[in-house]
C-alpha cells in the first residue's frame, strides 16, 4: 500500500491488519520490516518486492488542500500521474501480478456540474480551464498499463472524507464550535461526502469484489448542499451556522483554489458500491457526523 500514512490510508492499515492481512507499506525511505522502499519522483520501484502480492492499493498523492501556487500544482500533477505510473508499469512487468489494483482518484474528475446528479457513467468535465478534472483524468489513465495486462483495476473516486484526523471536516470544527460557522458562498453547491469508516469499508469491499472495476463513487448515497451541510453541523455541535463566508473572500484567500474545491458543485451517487451490494454504515449525514464527532444520535434521526 502507497500512502498507508494518509488520512484513509492509516486506517485502512489498521483495518486490513484487524481482519488478518499482511500489509506492505510503500515507504520513501529505507524499508524497515513489512515495508517497500521506493520513489516515485525518481522513478524507483523494485518489481521482486511486488512478485506475488494478493492487491496492491495505491493512495499516495499530494495534499490538495492549500493554496495552489505553480510549484504545488506541479507537485500535485506528478505525484498522482508520475506514482501511478511507476505503480502500474511496474505491476504490469510481473511474472505474477496481483489479482487487483486499488487506484486512487476523487470526484473532481467530474468538474462543476450544478444540480446534476452524477453516477459513474456520467460523462468526465472538461479538462480545459479546470485544473483537478484535468489531473484526474491523466491519474485514472496512468494506470492503463495495469488494465492492459489484465489485472481488475478500481478507480475509488473519493469525496469529502469525514474524520477527525484530517481533511475538511477538521479544518471546519474550530470555525463551528466557535458559533460563527456557515454556508461557503452562496450555499448551493453539493458536497459529496463519505465517512471516514465508509471510505475504509468501500476499499475493502472493492477489493474482494469481482465484479467492480473501472470508476467507483466512493461517497454516500446522500449527498448535500453546502447549506445543508453547514446547518448540519452546526446542530450537531449545539451551535449556530449562520455566518456565511462570502465567494469574493475565499477566492481572495485561497486563489484558483476555492473555485477549485470549496465553491465547486458535485453531486456524485455510489450507484456501482450499492449495485455490487456495499451497505454503508453512515449513509445519511447527521448519523456520520454523530459517529465520528462521538455525539449521542437524534431521536428523530431518519431511519
Amino acid at each position: 500500500m502507497s500512502g498507508s500514512s494518509g488520512l484513509i490510508g492509516s486506517a485502512l492499515v489498521q483495518a486490513l491488519m484487524r481482519s488478518g492481512h499482511r500489509v506492505a507499506r510503500m515507504v520513501r525511505r529505507s524499508a524497515g520490516a513489512e515495508e517497500i522502499s521506493w520513489d516515485p519522483a525518481g522513478g524507483e520501484l523494485h518489481p521482486g518486492d511486488l512478485e506475488g502480492m494478493d492487491g496492491v492499493i495505491h493512495l499516495a498523492g499530494e495534499n490538495v488542500g492549500a493554496r495552489w501556487t505553480s510549484a504545488r500544482k506541479a507537485r500535485i500533477r506528478d505525484s498522482r500521474v508520475g506514482g501511478t505510473r511507476l505503480v502500474s508499469e511496474t505491476l504490469a512487468r510481473l511474472r505474477r501480478p496481483p489479482r487487483v489494483l486499488i487506484s486512487a482518484s476523487a470526484i473532481g474528475i467530474y468538474g462543476n456540474r450544478g444540480d446534476e446528479v452524477l453516477t459513474e457513467s456520467s460523462g468526465v468535465g472538461d479538462p480545459t480551464d479546470d485544473f483537478l478534472v484535468s489531473v484526474a483524468q491523466e491519474w485514472e489513465a496512468a494506470a492503463e498499463p495495469a488494465r492492459a495486462v489484465g489485472i481488475r483495476v478500481v478507480h475509488p473516486r473519493f469525496g469529502i472524507v469525514l474524520s477527525l484526523s484530517g481533511g475538511a471536516l477538521k479544518r471546519m470544527l474550530p470555525v463551528f464550535r466557535l458559533g460563527v460557522g456557515g454556508r461557503l458562498g452562496s450555499g448551493s453547491q453539493w458536497m459529496s461526502w463519505i465517512s471516514i469508516d465508509d471510505a475504509v469499508g468501500a476499499i475493502l469491499h472493492a477489493l474482494s469484489s469481482e465484479t467492480l472495476r473501472g470508476p467507483v463513487n466512493t461517497t454516500a448515497p446522500e449527498p448535500l448542499t453546502n447549506r445543508d451541510f453547514a446547518e448540519t453541523l452546526g446542530r450537531v455541535l449545539g451551535r449556530p451556522s449562520r455566518f456565511p463566508v462570502p465567494a469574493a473572500a475565499l477566492r481572495l484567500a485561497l486563489g484558483e483554489m476555492a473555485d477549485g474545491t470549496v465553491l465547486t458543485s458535485v453531486r456524485a451517487l455510489p450507484t456501482r458500491l450499492l449495485e455490487s451490494g456495499y451497505r454503508f454504515e453512515h449513509p445519511h449525514l447527521e448519523g456520520a457526523l454523530r459517529h465520528v464527532l462521538g455525539k449521542e444520535p437524534a431521536t428523530n434521526f431518519p431511519a
